[in-house]
């Protein structure tokens, strides 16, 4: 199927179409994830590209190296406070919003929480929204595409996210998407954000080092610490996957097997609410009732009386009263 509306963007590297058999295709995507490479439809579905994947194995040994250096009471307030920025940006607006569109927001809006999302480095908000609609389509049963029911814990944690056949963006599956130019641009060129971020946090560090050394950090330990908290935000985020369909409770009958978890909502901002959200996904709030923490929907409330969001679409009180009945 074609891609639609990227007439406007140059193509993709058509050195790298063909693949070589030795990771030439890979090495393109580093850079360009749109690059096409004819063997992903036709792999394994469990096979790995490793030469695509050094990137992602680098930012874990950055992070274990983060925990055998110094550390200082700002350098931890600094990771908590990268992760959080993240994770909001991951569950209100790559899930929420990209994935599920249960609120409004101007164009700007969309593109700024859309380049915080990609600081997370968990590729584009057009992959990241394919591929979670394709889950809800096919959620725990043949064609969910990480599921803990169908496949192993490992698989559903982190083993699709390696697999060739997982790479491609699913153009087809975000028309509505598709439509921005700066959103297709973000998800093809996805490496440019963490690329320029490795940097960001050097300089940063390097000059409170020189203007602050009180707070204890430098260039490189402020990116070694930047990566530890990217591999922190990683695997929460994906304890959803692999935990949230296997751990908590189940006040909704549901087709899958999606559980509400306490410990899961809180670190993850309320996506723990797990079992609600796939009971009902068109709603911005996924903590349903009143003593069920949904800090990334209270932060929207916040972000809607600012004039930032619109439209936050409530949980129908059909769905809470099909709960009490339960």
């Amino acid at each position: 199927m074609s891609r639609p509306h990227v007439a406007d963007l140059p193509p993709p590297a058509v050195g790298a179409q063909a693949g070589d058999g030795k990771g030439g295709a890979s090495l393109f995507r580093w850079l360009d994830s749109w690059v096409v490479d004819p063997r992903d439809e036709a792999a394994d579905p469990h096979e790995v590209d490793w030469v695509r994947v050094v990137p992602f194995l680098a930012i874990h040994v950055a992070g274990v190296a983060a925990l055998f250096t110094t550390w200082s009471p700002f350098v931890v307030l600094f990771a908590v406070g990268f992760y959080a920025v993240r994770m909001f940006a991951i569950t209100a607006f790559y899930h929420r919003y990209f994935s599920h569109r249960t609120f409004q927001v101007s164009r700007p809006v969309q593109f700024l929480f859309a380049l915080l999302g990609a600081t997370a480095v968990q590729r584009g908000p057009l992959w990241w929204a394919a591929h979670h609609r394709e889950h809800h389509r096919h959620s725990d049963a043949e064609g969910d595409i990480h599921s803990p029911v169908v496949e192993s814990f490992w698989w559903s944690h982190v083993g699709w996210i390696l697999a060739r056949r997982n790479f491609r963006t699913k153009t087809e599956l975000v028309p509505d998407l598709m439509r921005f130019p700066e959103l297709r641009f973000l998800d093809r060129y996805d490496s440019l954000v963490p690329l320029l971020m490795i940097p960001g946090l050097y300089g940063l560090g390097a000059a409170l080092e020189a203007w602050a050394p009180g707070l204890g950090t430098s260039g490189l330990h402020l990116v070694l610490w930047g990566c530890l908290s990217t591999v922190v935000l990683y695997h929460v985020t994906f304890c959803i996957n692999s935990m949230a369909h296997r751990l908590g409770s189940r006040p909704y009958e549901t087709k899958d097997r999606s559980r509400n978890n306490l410990i899961l909502a809180l670190l993850t901002f309320g996506e723990g609410w797990h079992n609600n959200h796939h009971r009902y996904p068109a709603s911005a709030r996924q903590g349903f009732l009143w003593w069920e923490l949904d800090l990334s929907y209270a932060t929207l409330r916040v972000m809607q009386g600012l004039g930032l969001v619109s439209g936050l679409r409530p949980v129908p009180a059909r769905i809470l009263d099909e709960r009490r009945s339960a």
